[in-house]
């Protein structure tokens, strides 16, 4: 049983009239979550990969990458693309980025004769435990006003947004 009002679509919609008094329907800045969700995500995007280009030579994918690679050491390019939810093509080139770099370095051929894994360097390894204290500062910030209780109910919420999401690309076929 859902929560939701009978009418969710006129929650998340604004009325707007431009200087011809041409009226339309549109999403809600304030009132949408999509574009709440998308707003946040970019200028949190926007914010981190000026700081990480400028102090550390890299970009947030870079840094997500060390992430996937500290988490899940030998993942493959899809194994993370799945896990970070980019594209293959972003993936492979940020590895490729990583290697020059000195940051990452690629096993064996798998089984299937297709794909590797990769792991950090021990140059990757202490890098990524430099910008870890960097990100759990900005999270902090972030987060500033908020009890653990509430993260918790947040997280939960982003969790079943993904959960849906999935759900969505399965339904398109993606």
């Amino acid at each position: 049983m859902s929560d939701q009002p009978d009418d969710l679509d006129s929650y998340f919609l604004v009325e707007t009239e431009d200087e011809d008094g041409h009226r339309a329907r549109t999403l809600s800045f304030s009132r949408s979550p999509t574009v709440l969700l998308t707003f946040a995500a970019n200028r949190f995007t926007r914010a981190a990969s000026k700081i990480y280009a400028e102090t550390y030579g890299i970009g947030v994918v870079d840094w997500r990458m060390l992430v996937m690679l500290t988490r899940q050491p030998g993942a493959t390019v899809t194994e993370a693309a799945n896990t970070i939810g980019i594209d293959k093509g972003a993936v492979s080139r940020c590895v490729s980025r990583l290697e020059k770099m000195n940051l990452a370095h690629k096993g064996e051929l798998h089984a299937n004769g297709r794909s590797r894994g990769f792991w950090l360097t021990e140059e990757g390894r202490r890098l990524h435990d430099r910008i870890l204290t960097e990100a759990l500062g900005r999270q902090h910030l972030l987060l500033d006003g908020f009890s653990i209780e509430e993260i918790e109910v947040f997280n939960d919420m982003l969790r079943r947004f993904l959960h849906n999401l999935d759900k969505l690309n399965a339904a398109k076929g993606e």
